[in-house]
C-alpha cells in the first residue's frame, strides 16, 4: 500500500513514518522530512540538519551563528 507524503503530496511505495513530539509524519524523501521537520536556524534561517547549538530559547546551524545571535562563549572548537 502507497503512502501519501504530508510535503509534497506525492504517493510513494517506499514512504517512510517519523514519530516526533507524539506526531505521525509520512514522508516520501528525507529532504520533505528534513522541510518539515528540521528547526531553523535564529540567525541565518538555514534547516539545521545536524546538533546545531542550542542556547537559551534559540537554536543555531554553528557557534558562528550562536554569536551573531548575541550568545557568548559558544565556539566550534576547543
Amino acid at each position: 500500500m502507497m503512502a501519501q507524503c504530508e510535503k509534497c503530496g506525492n504517493e510513494y511505495d517506499k514512504s517512510f513514518v517519523v514519530e516526533m513530539n507524539g506526531e505521525r509524519h509520512v514522508f516520501d524523501s528525507f529532504e520533505c522530512a528534513i522541510a518539515v521537520l528540521a528547526p531553523v536556524c535564529a540567525h541565518c534561517r538555514v534547516s539545521v540538519v545536524g546538533h546545531g547549538v542550542e542556547a537559551g530559547d534559540a537554536i543555531y546551524c554553528s557557534a558562528h551563528c550562536a554569536g551573531q545571535g548575541g550568545a557568548k562563549g559558544v565556539t566550534d572548537r576547543v
